[in-house]
């Protein structure tokens, strides 16, 4: 799967199981650079960022640490090739303090994210909800 390939797959995933959880989804198709969807539900709307891998061989996310933003709701999926994908949850402050900086890149690795407080914690996305205003 090319890297292309694997974001847009994560992106999709996610973007099923927010239906599955009773939200409307709507995608920036690489619109928005540092949102790649909005989940809509009882008028509250998160913005939700997408980081995807491949598989277990992966070391984890590329993420710059200033590009982590406040407000967003951070998504690490890892595909697990052809098994079912694995979600990971953080909030921005949560994401931040994973991330590794260094001088060229930084990452958020995998083992970081691999326990209860991150695995499918989908219940952060109450935490987040902003109410629309009309």
């Amino acid at each position: 799967m090319e890297r292309n390939s694997t974001h847009l797959a994560g992106e999709y995933f996610v973007a099923a199981e927010l239906y599955r959880r009773g939200f409307s989804v709507g995608m920036t198709i690489g619109n928005a650079k540092a949102i790649d969807m909005y989940a809509n539900k009882d008028n509250k709307t998160v913005s939700v960022q997408v980081k995807a891998i491949r598989n277990r061989k992966s070391v984890g996310w590329p993420v710059m640490k200033d590009k982590i933003l406040n407000g967003i709701l951070y998504i690490f999926v890892n595909l697990n090739d052809q098994d079912h994908p694995d979600y990971y949850i953080a909030t921005a402050k949560e994401a931040r303090k994973k991330a590794r900086q260094y001088a060229t890149r930084g990452i958020i690795n995998l083992s970081s994210l691999r326990n209860e407080q991150f695995h499918n914690r989908w219940e952060k996305l109450a935490l987040l909800k902003k109410t629309l205003t009309k």
